[in-house]
């Protein structure tokens, strides 16, 4: 079996689980366990098609990290909880899932399952650091379009999108991103800065949209390259350097909040997928009322 690692964007599938599976099994607590459910049947399902070797679920330590706050300050402001003036960020998740947190936590300890997250950083920062320090071909789980800047042909980094639904899943590679937007994955941070993205509370160049930014990106190759044709007059229609030229204060910030980082001193951790502890497995399930969807992904992972 070819060595692969799998990289999860784990909060984009417990989120979708959350949402797409009917909360009607509780734990003999009383606790919902939708969302824990739908991630191991979404776990054994990705292991099963795609055999990765190796697989990290990553975690978001920290959401919405001051620094990028900072830099743009409507940057995923509308997910914060209204209600919190002072300290940090809360970010509005519900709480018959909150309160299935630590049992997801739990299930992918139980499985083998290294979870990796650090401060001040999120879940895709993980993301770009283990793919970027990846030495063998990796697989990006998520929902998220950002993660798409991650792409790579020549190093076999590709993402398994799921904005369609686990009975959809995309395989997005170079050609994929510029069928669908017009421009190379190496582009796609700069082509988010500029077309901005209401689900970040990112707001783009206003009056630049897809088209625009895609055609811009296909004259000058990079943002910087944009300013300096908009500054020069070289590239463009007059509109677009006027547009370019007055957003010059959002696009001194939008590409550092945008890309990813790729360099964090992550904790050590063995992301190699071995045979799994059965028994507590089954007892964890039992606890929790896991049931079907733990015998799946203990189906599906080493025995």
């Amino acid at each position: 079996m070819t060595d692969r690692l799998m990289l999860l964007d784990t909060a984009s599938l417990y989120f979708r689980a959350f949402y797409g599976v009917p909360d009607k099994v509780k734990a003999p607590d009383g606790t919902s366990v939708n969302a824990a459910r739908g991630l191991l049947d979404m776990v054994a399902k990705l292991v099963t098609t795609y055999e990765p070797t190796r697989l990290v679920a990553c975690w978001d330590d920290d959401w919405r990290p001051a620094w990028r706050v900072d830099l743009l300050p409507s940057y995923k402001a509308h997910r914060v909880v209204e209600a919190v003036a002072t300290g940090p960020d809360v970010e509005e998740v519900p709480d018959p899932l909150e309160a299935q947190l630590p049992v997801i936590r739990a299930a992918l300890e139980v499985l083998g399952i290294p979870i990796s997250g650090t401060s001040d950083h999120e879940a895709d920062d993980v993301i770009g650091t283990l793919a970027t320090r990846a030495d063998v071909p990796v697989d990006i789980v998520t929902g998220d379009r950002d993660l798409f800047q991650l792409v790579d042909d020549d190093r076999g980094i590709r993402v398994v999108y799921t904005a369609r639904g686990m009975s959809n899943l995309e395989i997005v590679d170079d050609a994929a991103v510029v069928s669908k937007y017009g421009v190379h994955a190496a582009q796609y941070a700069d082509f988010a800065a500029l077309r901005g993205d209401p689900s970040d509370g990112l707001p783009g160049v206003a009056g630049i949209g897809e088209k625009s930014a895609a055609s811009l990106l296909a004259a000058c190759a990079t943002l910087d390259g944009i300013r300096a044709a908009a500054a020069d007059g070289s590239a463009g229609t007059p509109a677009q350097r006027a547009k370019i030229l007055a957003a010059s204060d959002y696009l001194d910030v939008a590409p550092t909040v945008v890309r990813v980082a790729r360099d964090l001193d992550l904790a050590p951790f063995d992301d190699r997928l071995r045979p799994v502890d059965h028994d507590a497995a089954v007892a964890l399930a039992d606890t929790w009322n896991l049931g079907s969807s733990m015998t799946r992904v203990l189906a599906a992972l080493p025995r």
